[in-house]
């Protein structure tokens, strides 16, 4: 395994300062972000953020590093064809709930069963920030909202088990809260030859008056304190729908397969923008002959 050369984190300080609400989650998730790359010896020019449209999908412009603003719920496909066509480059992809687990969440299904080596950070605070208020796909079974006066009648989504099943081989839950553990999961994410899911509890400050800061601190404990075997499926599936009084964070589940890009043959010999553009005569001579 390769020495990783810690970096300072100072590096990766963008040009433009965060403007999101005081007091956001966000801001912490950003910090640990910028942590986690100096941690994994990242460099900023070997260093990608993608993202879609919401709050958090703001991050790519806070950070000094490459990064592309997609549009909603397209952060995935804009992620993985910018990291296919250069593998040598870290690609990390942020954004919250709405966008990940709402309108993009088919594109994460399928970029999770690929086992892609790349790495999301969902800032999930359980609300429609951007939009000032609604629910989300995660937002919790009788919420009131602007969009649910009455209550929400729709049962939210689990992100971690959907992750679990549907074939991401690092899954884990972070909590802005906890930035220390959060900046190791991330940088766990990125250290990892897979996809990896990092599901981040991001309290939405001005919108969300339930999953607030002092809320998850009553509940929230850290498996690494309990010996958490990360290596089993099924129990990695049960606990991931453990909610409540006791609520899960950590690297829940973790397992190692080969990559999407390790079987695929044409990145055998390297990153496509590395390569040589064209074909060789007698390639192209074999193609002209089986048309004609």
């Amino acid at each position: 395994m390769a020495t990783v050369v810690e970096l300072p984190v100072d590096l990766f300080k963008g040009p433009v300062d965060p403007d999101w609400c005081p007091g956001c989650g966000d801001f912490g998730v950003l910090k640990s972000v910028q942590t986690a790359a100096a941690q994994s010896g990242v460099r900023p020019e070997n260093l990608m953020i993608v993202s879609g449209i919401g709050c958090s999908s703001n991050l790519p412009g806070f950070i000094h590093a490459y990064g592309i603003h997609s549009l909603h719920g397209r952060a995935v496909p804009v992620a993985t064809g910018a990291h296919l066509g250069n593998t040598d480059m870290k690609t990390v992809i942020t954004g919250g709930d709405g966008d990940g687990y709402g309108i993009g969440v088919g594109h994460l299904i399928h970029a999770m069963r690929r086992n892609l080596d790349i790495t999301y950070v969902v800032m999930d605070n359980q609300i429609y920030g951007l939009t000032t208020g609604q629910t989300s796909p995660t937002s919790t079974l009788g919420v009131k909202t602007k969009s649910t006066p009455h209550g929400n009648i729709e049962n939210p989504l689990n992100p971690l088990a959907l992750a679990i099943t549907c074939g991401a081989t690092y899954v884990a839950r972070g909590y802005s809260g906890e930035n220390k553990q959060l900046a190791d999961l991330i940088a766990g994410g990125i250290q990892h030859k897979g996809f990896a899911l990092i599901d981040v509890f991001s309290p939405c400050v001005t919108y969300n008056k339930i999953n607030t800061y002092p809320w998850f601190k009553e509940r929230v404990y850290k498996l690494e304190d309990e010996n958490w075997d990360a290596s089993d499926f099924q129990k990695s599936l049960e606990k991931s729908w453990e909610w409540g009084d006791r609520i899960p964070l950590g690297v829940l589940y973790k397992h190692d397969k080969p990559t999407y890009e390790e079987n695929e043959p044409v990145l055998k010999r390297g990153a496509l923008v590395k390569q040589p553009i064209g074909l060789k005569k007698e390639v192209f001579a074999d193609l002209i002959n089986e048309m004609i």
